[in-house]
């Protein structure tokens, strides 16, 4: 199927409410991951970047002290799969097992910025490789410097699982990183 030519009903219809009801039609994309997991951003549940930044220590030390084994088919006990998606799903508290890399990029779940206005619980998101094992998410954190030459991030990592560490993702012309800022947090 060429995927040029298919649509959803799900923009006609919001377009055909916003009609009758007299507000306006606002439709977030909709992925086929998205829609087989049956995930939607307006199911994400409001926090703070306090709170999805607790959240994400946890996974540091969860596995009896060691950081949660990464595994992109495994789930942790918490229900959210053991890739950096699934690890991003569960610090913002996304609906179980998470959106994919893709879906958190392109399916309302997140917002465009520009690197420069990276705050804390904010993403920082490789999705526009047509190789899985090439797409990465992680969370910010902070600036390592006032240049913001790198900075530290959460993140779940083949070979590492969960750690915090120094990156550069995003800030070298061409890497195909780009910031992004979750629609479900408060502040």
């Amino acid at each position: 199927m060429n995927r040029t030519h298919r649509w959803t009903a799900a923009p006609a219809l919001a377009l055909l409410g916003a009609l009758l009801l007299g507000t306006p039609a606002v439709a977030a994309p909709v992925t086929d991951t998205t829609r087989a997991q049956g995930l939607r951003a307006a199911d994400a549940p409001k926090l703070s970047r306090a709170e999805e930044i607790r959240r994400a220590k946890v996974w540091l030390t969860a596995d009896n002290g060691k950081p949660v084994p990464y595994s992109q088919k495994e789930t942790w006990s918490d229900g959210y799969r053991q890739d950096c998606s699934g690890y991003a799903s569960m610090a913002l508290r996304l609906p179980k097992s998470g959106p994919n890399t893709v879906a958190l990029k392109n399916d309302g779940w997140t917002k465009a910025i520009k690197m420069s206005e990276l705050r804390q619980g904010d993403l920082v998101i490789k999705a526009n490789s047509s190789d899985p094992d090439h797409r990465h998410v992680v969370i910010f954190d902070s600036w390592d410097n006032g240049k913001h030459t790198s900075y530290h991030a959460y993140e779940q990592a083949g070979g590492v699982g969960t750690r915090h560490t120094s990156h550069t993702y995003g800030l070298k012309d061409g890497d195909n990183y780009h910031a992004y800022r979750p629609v479900n947090l408060t502040d």
